[in-house]
């Protein structure tokens, strides 16, 4: 399944104008967005391992907004209610798998580490370290992957990691 973006009055309004103050990174992006490329198809096209969160921006700056889903199949359906978070969380286990949660913890911390470094951001790794459920971690996802895109090495593999992480989150 792949989104389907269309720019609002105000994301066409910008082009034209350039009144949004945009970086030309989002702009370029904004400019891809046409109605008919889905997500997807706008990856194959950019070297932007952060695309998700990048559109995300766009979306809640309201320049963009969802026209359809694409099904794996090719068939597009309009969007009916709202669509999920773009965490897509899985669902929770009834009962919590010890060793997923120790899994997402280490994968947490140790990019962290990795493309932040060592003792940075010190108290996100703590309260990482001590969640004892799936629900508690999950608090920590936003602010762990805005630390991941800050970097650069991290934003190139930011949905990469984005990704392997909601495997086990």
């Amino acid at each position: 399944m792949s989104v389907v973006f269309q720019k609002t009055e105000k994301g066409r309004n910008e082009i034209t104008e350039r009144s949004g103050g945009l970086h030309p990174r989002s702009r370029r992006l904004l400019i891809m967005v046409d109605g008919k490329k889905s997500v997807d198809d706008i990856r194959e096209l950019v070297a932007a391992d952060d695309l998700t969160h990048s559109l995300g921006e766009l979306e809640e700056l309201g320049f963009i907004e969802v026209l359809s889903v694409r099904e794996d199949d090719g068939v597009e359906r309009p969007v009916e209610g709202a669509l999920p978070s773009i965490t897509a969380f899985r669902p929770l286990p009834e009962v919590t798998d010890k060793d997923e949660l120790d899994k997402a913890r280490h994968f947490m911390i140790n990019t962290l580490r990795t493309f932040c470094g060592q003792y940075t951001h010190m108290t996100l790794m703590s309260n990482i370290n001590t969640a004892t459920t799936h629900v508690e971690l999950r608090l920590f996802f936003d602010d762990w992957f805005r630390h991941i895109v800050e970097n650069r090495q991290g934003k190139r593999r930011a949905e990469e990691l984005r990704g392997q992480l909601l495997k086990v989150i």
